[in-house]
């Protein structure tokens, strides 16, 4: 009986022990466990970590990527010049000259924007104005030509205004006003209420109106560049009988053709004169007439 009781102590200390080990264990693993989830708990913020970083880069990289040259970084085949020239010229053979011309801004692919013809009363002498736009790459070109044609070269003047610094600021500012329609658009999409989409479609136009201006101007400012504006007068130099050297028939003829116009054009103002005022003529003369006769008769009473 005794043994029994010892067999049976015996196996109630291997029990209780046997359970210390089983708990032991179990809270081991569960520290470990633990420790597990803490490692991935951590290396699962840092790739969110490093996701994030990535995503705030390549916004960044992207916007430096879309970035507009600043006014300071252009070279020089982004100039933007607006050239203008006016040129006047004084020529004999005036028609065959507007047709030089005119035949000449058309082979350096230009056009002509204006022609006008004038014609002087008094000397008789034409004048005529031509407005062209020449390609900047041949305006060069085309002013030598014109400078070295036929006729003498009264002036000749050629100015440049350098609109680069400008077009450039145009660029980055229609780069901005786009990122902005592209974000009111997308606040459209998620709008839900309607005061909030008015605002929103406000602001829109606004923007978009901005983009139109910003649009145009630099359209004006491309073609000017493209395109220089020349301005063309050409004008008649008649040399007239009187610069020649004149013979003594000649010089005769031409007094005696003076003297006889001298002639009739007083002719016919003491015509015109005497036509002209008949009435006071005849009033005058009556009243003159009447008096004499008066005074006459008053001297033979008195005799």
């Amino acid at each position: 009986m005794r043994y029994l009781l010892y067999l049976f102590l015996f196996l109630i200390v291997i029990a209780s022990c046997s359970e210390h080990s089983d708990n032991s264990d179990t809270s081991t693993t569960q520290n470990e466990q633990a420790k597990v989830e803490m490692q991935v708990e951590d290396s699962e913020s840092s790739t969110e970590m490093a996701e994030v970083g990535s995503e705030e880069e390549q916004p960044q990289q992207n916007s430096e990527e879309n970035e507009v040259p600043k006014a300071d970084t252009y070279n020089v085949a982004e100039l933007k010049v607006i050239y203008t020239a006016d040129i006047r010229i004084e020529v004999i053979e005036y028609e065959r000259k507007m047709a030089d011309l005119e035949k000449l801004i058309s082979n350096h692919d230009g056009y002509i924007v204006e022609s006008t013809r004038d014609n002087d009363s008094k000397e008789g002498k034409r004048t005529g104005f031509l407005t062209a736009r020449i390609p900047q790459e041949r305006f060069h070109i085309f002013m030598d030509k014109v400078e070295a044609g036929v006729g003498k070269l009264l002036n000749s003047n050629v100015s440049g205004q350098d609109v680069t610094e400008e077009y450039v600021d145009l660029e980055s500012r229609l780069h901005s006003k786009k990122v902005v329609e592209k974000r009111l658009l997308a606040f459209i999409e998620q709008a839900e209420k309607t005061e909030d989409l008015l605002n929103i479609s406000a602001d829109l136009a606004k923007v978009q109106e901005e983009i139109e201006q910003i649009t145009g101007r630099m359209n004006y400012l491309q073609n000017k560049a493209d395109l220089a504006t020349v301005h063309i007068e050409v004008r008649e130099n008649d040399v007239s009988l009187k610069n020649k050297d004149l013979n003594t028939w000649e010089a005769t003829t031409q007094q005696f053709v003076k003297s006889t116009n001298f002639l009739l054009k007083m002719v016919s103002t003491i015509f015109v004169f005497i036509a002209g005022n008949i009435p006071i003529i005849l009033l005058f003369g009556g009243l003159i007439t009447l008096g004499w006769r008066i005074i006459k008769k008053w001297i033979k009473q008195n005799r």
